[in-house]
């Protein structure tokens, strides 16, 4: 018996042009390519979309009006940080320490009960779990808009329009079902063992929430914690109806969004742009630092969950 050894140019030869299967992985990765292509483009472009407005509004903070007038994007040609100073007079300062002042306590106290809530509707089935939950769920898809005249009047009967207190129990329940579902999900992804180990251990349901599921969920936490600074910081419509001063003696108690609003009421006819983006660059600058900070944080909170 014969044995014909061909060369590798003949028999790639006679096997044609290549195989269905090769041919469908080049096709494949071409497709992917276009895809990559596609989507790395998108994103370049809304990345640009973002920034550029940011970059006008930093500089133009620097900048005189007749700077502004002239070159929009253009470098300024004589620094001025006058801008900010003024801007801090004419009331972003108590605006901004008003802010603080609601988030310090609305963000912690949004964070326990919602993740107090999540944890015993995702670990603890009883009767009504899934009603309690879709309940809180339910919570998210109501436009805040439907809500504001029955809430002003609720919050006037309790007489707490115009202070602290009421608009940080409002910015709670208005948190609650993001965190109460963003937690439920993560709290259900922990793994069972360690939740049953501290029992048998006798660990009683506080000391095992605290000391052993809470510290297991501190991605999840700062992920949600993120997203509710944001979103209170940002907030306008329920500061707009709750924080207004009912008589000419009572202090205005106004948060940031309200004051950059103020500060350009109080330009009249005048033009301060300077004034007002500095106002605004202020604003911004304690959101970027802290998601900036806690960037990958956030992007493990949001995958840990998918991963495990």
């Amino acid at each position: 018996m014969t044995t014909v050894i061909k060369a590798p140019g003949e028999a790639a030869a006679e096997r044609g042009p290549g195989t269905g299967q090769d041919r469908g992985r080049g096709k494949g990765g071409s497709d992917g390519m276009v895809l990559n292509v596609f989507s790395h483009g998108f994103l370049a472009v809304w990345g640009i979309l973002i920034i550029l407005p940011l970059i006008w509004l930093v500089l133009g903070s620097f900048k005189t009006d007749a700077q502004i007038g002239g070159s929009a994007l253009g470098w300024p040609s004589h620094w001025e940080f006058d801008a900010f100073s003024r801007a801090w007079t004419k009331g972003i300062g108590s605006y901004f320490a008003n802010t603080v002042i609601v988030m310090v306590f609305s963000v912690p106290l949004t964070m326990l009960l919602g993740s107090m809530a999540a944890y015993v509707l995702a670990r603890y089935p009883f009767t009504g779990n899934r009603l309690i939950y879709y309940f809180f769920v339910s919570g998210a898809m109501f436009p805040v808009f439907l809500a504001l005249v029955p809430l002003f009047f609720m919050v006037k009967r309790l007489d707490m329009l115009n202070t602290y207190q009421g608009l940080i129990l409002v910015y709670i329940a208005y948190s609650m079902p993001f965190t109460v579902f963003f937690m439920h999900s993560f709290f259900r992804t922990l793994p069972t063992a360690v939740h049953e180990a501290a029992v048998i251990d006798g660990a009683s349901h506080t000391r095992i929430f605290f000391q052993v599921m809470l510290p297991m969920a501190k991605p999840g936490l700062i992920s949600v914690g993120i997203f509710n600074i944001l979103g209170q910081w940002n907030q306008y419509i329920l500061p707009s109806v709750l924080m207004q001063p009912q008589t000419g003696s009572d202090p205005e108690r106004y948060v940031l969004t309200q004051g950059l609003i103020q500060l350009q009421y109080q330009m009249g006819y005048e033009t301060d742009l300077p004034v007002l983006f500095a106002g605004v660059t202020i604003a911004m600058i304690p959101m970027l630092v802290v998601y900036l900070s806690f960037q990958r944080q956030i992007q493990a909170g949001l995958t840990s969950a998918t991963l495990k």
